[in-house]
Protein backbone atom coordinates (compact mmCIF):
# COMPACT_ATOMS: atom_id res chain seq x y z
CA UNK A 1 0.00 0.00 0.00
CA UNK A 2 1.56 3.46 -1.08
CA UNK A 3 1.45 6.51 1.44
CA UNK A 4 -0.59 8.21 -0.85
CA UNK A 5 -3.29 5.57 -0.58
CA UNK A 6 -2.74 5.69 3.16
CA UNK A 7 -3.14 9.52 2.82
CA UNK A 8 -6.29 9.34 0.44
CA UNK A 9 -8.51 7.24 2.61
CA UNK A 10 -10.08 9.79 4.53
CA UNK A 11 -10.53 11.64 1.45
CA UNK A 12 -12.39 9.11 -0.42
CA UNK A 13 -14.48 7.96 3.10
CA UNK A 14 -16.08 11.94 2.86
CA UNK A 15 -16.37 11.51 -0.89
CA UNK A 16 -18.36 8.31 -0.65
CA UNK A 17 -20.06 9.46 2.70
CA UNK A 18 -20.95 12.67 0.26
CA UNK A 19 -22.20 10.20 -2.25
CA UNK A 20 -24.31 8.02 0.32
CA UNK A 21 -26.40 11.19 1.53
CA UNK A 22 -26.63 12.61 -2.29
CA UNK A 23 -28.16 10.01 -4.11
CA UNK A 24 -30.99 9.41 -2.11
CA UNK A 25 -31.64 12.83 -2.40
CA UNK A 26 -31.91 12.75 -5.97
CA UNK A 27 -33.56 9.98 -6.44
CA UNK A 28 -36.51 11.56 -3.88
CA UNK A 29 -36.32 14.84 -6.22
CA UNK A 30 -35.83 12.90 -9.08
CA UNK A 31 -39.52 11.04 -7.81
CA UNK A 32 -41.33 14.44 -6.93
CA UNK A 33 -40.26 15.53 -10.07
CA UNK A 34 -41.27 13.21 -12.17
CA UNK A 35 -44.78 12.51 -9.89
CA UNK A 36 -46.02 16.15 -10.85
CA UNK A 37 -44.37 16.55 -14.75
CA UNK A 38 -46.66 16.96 -17.14
CA UNK A 39 -45.61 13.40 -18.88
CA UNK A 40 -47.04 11.68 -16.02
CA UNK A 41 -50.31 12.48 -16.08
CA UNK A 42 -51.44 10.49 -19.47
CA UNK A 43 -54.83 8.26 -18.49
CA UNK A 44 -57.65 10.10 -17.39
CA UNK A 45 -61.11 8.96 -16.44
CA UNK A 46 -64.31 11.19 -16.32
CA UNK A 47 -66.83 10.39 -13.61
CA UNK A 48 -70.56 11.76 -15.08
CA UNK A 49 -69.38 12.14 -18.28
CA UNK A 50 -72.82 12.81 -19.39
CA UNK A 51 -75.24 15.93 -17.96
CA UNK A 52 -74.67 19.83 -18.94
CA UNK A 53 -70.99 19.70 -18.62
CA UNK A 54 -69.63 16.50 -19.01
CA UNK A 55 -69.52 15.99 -22.85
CA UNK A 56 -68.14 19.32 -23.51
CA UNK A 57 -65.22 17.93 -20.96
CA UNK A 58 -65.19 14.53 -22.74
CA UNK A 59 -64.52 16.09 -26.38
CA UNK A 60 -61.76 18.56 -25.34
CA UNK A 61 -60.36 15.77 -23.82
CA UNK A 62 -61.12 13.57 -26.79
CA UNK A 63 -59.58 15.89 -29.21
CA UNK A 64 -55.81 16.24 -26.76
CA UNK A 65 -53.57 13.86 -28.31
CA UNK A 66 -51.76 14.21 -24.25
CA UNK A 67 -54.53 11.61 -22.90
CA UNK A 68 -55.67 8.50 -22.83
CA UNK A 69 -59.68 8.68 -21.84
CA UNK A 70 -61.90 6.83 -20.05
CA UNK A 71 -65.84 7.20 -19.12
CA UNK A 72 -67.06 5.82 -15.65
CA UNK A 73 -70.44 4.96 -15.39
CA UNK A 74 -72.66 3.84 -12.90
CA UNK A 75 -73.64 0.02 -12.98
CA UNK A 76 -76.70 0.09 -14.72
CA UNK A 77 -76.51 3.07 -16.00
CA UNK A 78 -78.47 4.02 -19.39
CA UNK A 79 -76.53 6.17 -20.49
CA UNK A 80 -74.46 5.91 -23.68
CA UNK A 81 -71.24 7.45 -24.68
CA UNK A 82 -69.25 7.77 -28.62
CA UNK A 83 -68.01 4.13 -29.59
CA UNK A 84 -64.48 5.12 -29.77
CA UNK A 85 -64.58 5.66 -25.89
CA UNK A 86 -64.08 2.92 -23.27
CA UNK A 87 -66.35 2.63 -20.69
CA UNK A 88 -66.52 1.08 -17.30
CA UNK A 89 -68.87 0.84 -14.98
CA UNK A 90 -68.50 0.88 -10.81
CA UNK A 91 -70.69 0.78 -7.95
CA UNK A 92 -70.42 4.13 -6.81
CA UNK A 93 -71.31 2.90 -2.91
CA UNK A 94 -68.06 0.52 -3.05
CA UNK A 95 -64.90 1.84 -2.82
CA UNK A 96 -63.32 -1.51 -3.63
CA UNK A 97 -65.54 -1.25 -6.87
CA UNK A 98 -64.05 2.30 -7.48
CA UNK A 99 -60.59 1.27 -6.81
CA UNK A 100 -60.84 -1.11 -9.64
CA UNK A 101 -61.96 1.22 -11.70
CA UNK A 102 -59.44 3.71 -11.05
CA UNK A 103 -56.64 1.16 -11.34
CA UNK A 104 -53.72 2.55 -13.74
CA UNK A 105 -55.66 6.18 -13.51
CA UNK A 106 -52.93 9.25 -13.18
CA UNK A 107 -56.18 11.40 -12.76
CA UNK A 108 -60.01 11.57 -12.22
CA UNK A 109 -62.25 13.97 -12.91
CA UNK A 110 -65.22 14.04 -11.46
CA UNK A 111 -68.58 15.71 -12.37
CA UNK A 112 -70.96 14.08 -10.17
CA UNK A 113 -74.38 16.46 -9.47
CA UNK A 114 -77.16 16.57 -6.91
CA UNK A 115 -76.51 14.39 -3.30
CA UNK A 116 -73.53 12.57 -5.31
CA UNK A 117 -71.65 16.35 -4.52
CA UNK A 118 -71.32 16.10 -0.97
CA UNK A 119 -70.30 12.61 -1.16
CA UNK A 120 -67.51 12.08 -3.32
CA UNK A 121 -65.43 10.80 -0.25
CA UNK A 122 -65.66 7.32 -1.35
CA UNK A 123 -64.36 8.28 -4.88
CA UNK A 124 -61.42 9.99 -3.19
CA UNK A 125 -60.37 7.10 -1.43
CA UNK A 126 -61.02 4.90 -4.26
CA UNK A 127 -58.59 6.76 -6.01
CA UNK A 128 -56.01 7.43 -3.44
CA UNK A 129 -55.83 3.40 -3.07
CA UNK A 130 -55.63 2.76 -6.94
CA UNK A 131 -52.96 5.15 -6.88
CA UNK A 132 -54.31 8.24 -8.74
CA UNK A 133 -51.96 11.70 -8.81
CA UNK A 134 -54.26 14.51 -9.23
CA UNK A 135 -58.19 14.34 -7.96
CA UNK A 136 -60.39 17.25 -9.62
CA UNK A 137 -63.88 17.41 -7.42
CA UNK A 138 -66.86 18.52 -8.81
CA UNK A 139 -66.99 22.51 -8.43
CA UNK A 140 -67.52 24.48 -11.72
CA UNK A 141 -70.29 27.21 -10.70
CA UNK A 142 -70.23 29.73 -7.90
CA UNK A 143 -67.56 31.11 -6.12
CA UNK A 144 -67.97 27.98 -2.80
CA UNK A 145 -64.74 29.50 -0.84
CA UNK A 146 -67.21 32.64 0.04
CA UNK A 147 -68.80 31.88 2.90
CA UNK A 148 -71.93 34.46 1.94
CA UNK A 149 -72.20 32.58 -1.18
CA UNK A 150 -72.75 29.18 1.08
CA UNK A 151 -74.84 31.23 3.26
CA UNK A 152 -77.34 31.73 0.04
CA UNK A 153 -76.93 28.44 -0.90
CA UNK A 154 -76.23 25.69 1.61
CA UNK A 155 -76.07 22.96 -0.45
CA UNK A 156 -72.76 24.00 -1.68
CA UNK A 157 -71.07 22.80 1.58
CA UNK A 158 -70.83 20.07 -0.24
CA UNK A 159 -68.17 21.05 -2.16
CA UNK A 160 -66.16 22.71 0.07
CA UNK A 161 -66.44 19.55 1.99
CA UNK A 162 -64.97 17.37 -0.91
CA UNK A 163 -61.75 19.93 -1.22
CA UNK A 164 -61.21 20.10 2.90
CA UNK A 165 -61.19 16.16 2.88
CA UNK A 166 -58.99 16.60 0.16
CA UNK A 167 -56.74 18.87 1.91
CA UNK A 168 -56.25 16.43 4.41
CA UNK A 169 -54.97 14.10 2.15
CA UNK A 170 -52.56 16.05 0.42
CA UNK A 171 -50.08 13.63 0.66
CA UNK A 172 -51.45 11.06 -0.95
CA UNK A 173 -52.70 12.50 -3.70
CA UNK A 174 -52.79 16.00 -5.14
CA UNK A 175 -56.07 17.81 -6.24
CA UNK A 176 -57.39 20.69 -8.18
CA UNK A 177 -60.45 22.93 -7.63
CA UNK A 178 -61.74 24.72 -10.68
CA UNK A 179 -64.29 27.60 -9.76
CA UNK A 180 -66.02 28.88 -13.47
CA UNK A 181 -69.05 30.55 -12.88
CA UNK A 182 -72.28 30.03 -14.63
CA UNK A 183 -71.83 28.33 -17.50
CA UNK A 184 -72.52 31.12 -20.45
CA UNK A 185 -73.10 29.62 -23.62
CA UNK A 186 -75.46 26.76 -21.72
CA UNK A 187 -77.20 29.62 -19.58
CA UNK A 188 -78.29 31.61 -22.17
CA UNK A 189 -79.41 28.78 -24.17
CA UNK A 190 -81.60 26.78 -21.46
CA UNK A 191 -82.66 30.28 -20.01
CA UNK A 192 -80.13 30.23 -16.76
CA UNK A 193 -79.67 33.81 -17.07
CA UNK A 194 -83.48 34.53 -17.51
CA UNK A 195 -83.32 34.67 -21.09
CA UNK A 196 -86.46 33.12 -22.42
CA UNK A 197 -85.54 32.55 -26.41
CA UNK A 198 -88.70 31.90 -27.46
CA UNK A 199 -90.33 35.05 -26.57
CA UNK A 200 -87.68 37.08 -26.80
CA UNK A 201 -88.14 37.92 -22.53
CA UNK A 202 -85.33 38.94 -20.23
CA UNK A 203 -86.24 38.97 -16.16
CA UNK A 204 -83.32 41.31 -14.71
CA UNK A 205 -82.38 40.70 -11.45
CA UNK A 206 -81.38 43.62 -9.17
CA UNK A 207 -81.36 45.92 -13.01
CA UNK A 208 -79.04 43.38 -14.42
CA UNK A 209 -76.28 46.08 -13.82
CA UNK A 210 -73.77 44.39 -11.64
CA UNK A 211 -70.99 42.34 -13.45
CA UNK A 212 -70.34 38.58 -12.77
CA UNK A 213 -67.92 35.80 -14.61
CA UNK A 214 -69.15 32.84 -16.30
CA UNK A 215 -67.65 30.71 -18.85
CA UNK A 216 -68.52 28.71 -22.00
CA UNK A 217 -68.55 25.35 -21.61
CA UNK A 218 -65.65 24.32 -24.29
CA UNK A 219 -63.65 26.78 -22.66
CA UNK A 220 -64.47 24.72 -18.95
CA UNK A 221 -62.85 21.57 -20.92
CA UNK A 222 -59.54 23.23 -22.68
CA UNK A 223 -58.78 24.93 -18.97
CA UNK A 224 -59.05 21.16 -17.74
CA UNK A 225 -56.69 19.87 -20.71
CA UNK A 226 -54.17 23.01 -20.01
CA UNK A 227 -54.32 21.66 -16.16
CA UNK A 228 -53.33 18.33 -16.42
CA UNK A 229 -50.75 18.92 -19.11
CA UNK A 230 -48.69 21.03 -16.47
CA UNK A 231 -50.18 19.49 -13.07
CA UNK A 232 -47.20 20.89 -10.89
CA UNK A 233 -48.94 24.67 -12.15
CA UNK A 234 -52.08 24.22 -10.20
CA UNK A 235 -51.25 21.68 -7.50
CA UNK A 236 -53.30 21.73 -4.54
CA UNK A 237 -55.25 24.97 -5.75
CA UNK A 238 -58.33 26.82 -6.45
CA UNK A 239 -58.27 27.78 -9.77
CA UNK A 240 -60.66 30.66 -11.50
CA UNK A 241 -61.25 30.74 -14.71
CA UNK A 242 -63.93 33.07 -17.14
CA UNK A 243 -64.84 33.79 -20.70
CA UNK A 244 -66.14 36.72 -20.18
CA UNK A 245 -67.12 39.88 -17.19
CA UNK A 246 -70.25 40.86 -18.22
CA UNK A 247 -73.90 42.00 -16.95
CA UNK A 248 -77.39 40.39 -17.48
CA UNK A 249 -78.11 43.87 -19.07
CA UNK A 250 -75.06 43.16 -21.52
CA UNK A 251 -76.47 40.42 -22.73
CA UNK A 252 -79.77 41.50 -23.44
CA UNK A 253 -77.85 44.19 -26.13
CA UNK A 254 -76.24 41.89 -28.11
CA UNK A 255 -79.01 39.66 -28.22
CA UNK A 256 -80.93 42.49 -29.54
CA UNK A 257 -78.46 43.44 -32.00
CA UNK A 258 -78.27 39.75 -32.94
CA UNK A 259 -81.96 39.17 -33.84
CA UNK A 260 -82.95 42.78 -34.56
CA UNK A 261 -85.97 42.75 -32.37
CA UNK A 262 -86.28 44.45 -28.85
CA UNK A 263 -86.77 42.21 -25.92
CA UNK A 264 -89.48 42.30 -23.36
CA UNK A 265 -87.59 43.16 -19.80
CA UNK A 266 -89.16 41.92 -16.27
CA UNK A 267 -87.83 42.67 -13.16
CA UNK A 268 -87.01 40.90 -9.95
CA UNK A 269 -84.67 40.98 -7.17
CA UNK A 270 -81.85 38.61 -5.55
CA UNK A 271 -83.71 38.82 -2.29
CA UNK A 272 -86.88 38.05 -3.79
CA UNK A 273 -85.24 34.88 -5.87
CA UNK A 274 -83.42 34.06 -2.44
CA UNK A 275 -87.17 34.01 -0.64
CA UNK A 276 -88.84 32.06 -3.67
CA UNK A 277 -86.16 29.16 -3.55
CA UNK A 278 -85.93 28.65 0.33
CA UNK A 279 -90.20 28.48 0.45
CA UNK A 280 -90.06 26.26 -2.57
CA UNK A 281 -87.10 23.77 -0.62
CA UNK A 282 -89.31 24.13 2.80
CA UNK A 283 -92.35 22.06 0.75
CA UNK A 284 -89.28 20.01 -0.41
CA UNK A 285 -89.39 21.23 -3.89
CA UNK A 286 -85.72 21.05 -5.19
CA UNK A 287 -85.72 23.12 -7.75
CA UNK A 288 -85.75 26.04 -5.42
CA UNK A 289 -81.91 25.73 -5.60
CA UNK A 290 -81.99 27.51 -9.25
CA UNK A 291 -83.30 30.41 -7.34
CA UNK A 292 -80.92 30.34 -4.79
CA UNK A 293 -77.98 29.75 -6.97
CA UNK A 294 -79.37 32.83 -9.18
CA UNK A 295 -79.85 34.88 -6.41
CA UNK A 296 -76.11 34.00 -5.59
CA UNK A 297 -74.83 34.72 -8.72
CA UNK A 298 -76.41 38.11 -10.56
CA UNK A 299 -77.31 39.84 -6.96
CA UNK A 300 -76.27 43.36 -6.55
CA UNK A 301 -74.15 41.78 -3.70
CA UNK A 302 -71.44 41.26 -6.72
CA UNK A 303 -70.59 37.81 -5.45
CA UNK A 304 -70.77 36.09 -8.95
CA UNK A 305 -67.30 38.34 -9.59
CA UNK A 306 -64.69 35.79 -10.05
CA UNK A 307 -61.57 38.47 -11.22
CA UNK A 308 -61.07 39.71 -7.56
CA UNK A 309 -59.95 35.99 -6.51
CA UNK A 310 -57.42 36.00 -9.39
CA UNK A 311 -58.55 34.49 -12.78
CA UNK A 312 -55.95 32.01 -14.07
CA UNK A 313 -57.28 32.53 -18.04
CA UNK A 314 -53.47 33.36 -19.01
CA UNK A 315 -51.38 31.07 -17.01
CA UNK A 316 -53.39 28.35 -18.70
CA UNK A 317 -52.61 29.91 -22.12
CA UNK A 318 -56.60 30.13 -22.52
CA UNK A 319 -56.88 32.15 -25.45
CA UNK A 320 -60.19 35.05 -25.30
CA UNK A 321 -63.43 34.38 -26.70
CA UNK A 322 -65.73 36.97 -28.75
CA UNK A 323 -68.57 37.67 -26.44
CA UNK A 324 -70.95 38.46 -29.53
CA UNK A 325 -70.41 35.32 -30.96
CA UNK A 326 -71.00 33.80 -28.17
CA UNK A 327 -74.15 35.14 -27.79
CA UNK A 328 -75.05 34.57 -31.46
CA UNK A 329 -74.39 30.70 -31.30
CA UNK A 330 -76.29 30.04 -27.65
CA UNK A 331 -79.14 32.16 -29.08
CA UNK A 332 -78.89 29.70 -32.19
CA UNK A 333 -78.62 26.14 -30.18
CA UNK A 334 -75.21 25.94 -31.56
CA UNK A 335 -72.82 25.34 -28.23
Amino acid sequence: MTSNHIINQPRNRKLLLYLSILIPVLLILNSYYNFFNMSDIKNVIIIGAGGNLGPSILNAFLESSSFNVTVLSREGSSSTFPSSVKVVRANYESVDSLKSAFQGQDAVLSFVGGAAIGDQQKLIDAAIAAGVKRFIPSEYGSNTIESRVRDIVPMFAGKLAAVDYLKSKEKEISWTSVITGPFFDWGIKVGFLNLDIATKTATLIDGGTTTFSATNLRQIGLALVKILETPAVAKDQYVFISSFQTTQKDIVDAAEKITGDKWTIKNVTSKELIYQGNEKLKKQDFSGIVELIKGAAFGDHGFGDLTPAGLWNEKLGLSKEDFEDSVKAALGGKI
